[in-house]
């Protein structure tokens, strides 16, 4: 597997993979209810992106070297469209670090794009128990239920989303004069 052979080599040791331990996941709530009270007030999209930004780059910075490496690795098989290998990082990620709930949803992305939606729905409830207001879990749960013929309760999710996030791109999902987001 990628994780044993990079964690040996991020650690510069012979020791065992499976003694290193993922550090915590630094605790940044007051930034984050910042953050999401910031994005209910935003008047503008552009100003509303930006601070969903915000967000996604507290949420990608990995715990510690070793982790970001693989978060890293994951979302650039993805770019290049390398689903499998993709999943395969992203399952060494969750292993390592089972309380980084980007790893999970990470890993949900990648189970959507090889349309193995099943599999998607449990890693987005698991990045969903550790980050509840990660808009992009619930807008990934909102669009692998449409894609699975799931409208109803997709379009329910999708709305859930938009409750955190009303700027979401994904808003648009939703059948003409039922939006609840914001207007551009």
């Amino acid at each position: 597997m990628f994780k044993i052979a990079l964690l040996l080599a991020l650690a510069g040791t012979c020791q065992s993979a499976l003694a290193l331990e993922c550090p915590a996941v630094p605790d940044n709530v007051m930034e984050k209810d910042r953050l999401h009270a910031e994005l209910l007030t935003t008047q503008t999209e552009m100003s509303g992106h930006a601070v969903s930004g915000q967000l996604w780059t507290i949420w990608t910075t990995a715990p510690d070297e070793a982790s970001q490496e693989l978060l890293d690795r994951g979302r650039e098989r993805i770019r290049v469209a390398d689903y499998e290998g993709a999943e395969q990082y992203f399952s060494d990620l969750v292993e390592y670090c089972p309380h980084y709930a980007e790893g999970w949803n990470q890993r949900a992305y990648a189970h959507h794009l090889r349309q193995d939606y099943d599999a998607s729905l449990d890693d987005i409830n698991q990045a969903l128990e550790l980050e509840p207001r990660h808009f992009g879990a619930l807008a990934g749960r909102a669009i692998t239920l449409i894609s699975m013929g799931r409208t109803k309760i997709g379009h329910n999710a999708l709305r859930k989303a938009l409750e955190i996030n009303p700027w979401l791109s994904e808003r648009h999902l939703l059948p003409p004069g039922e939006e609840s987001g914001k207007d551009i």
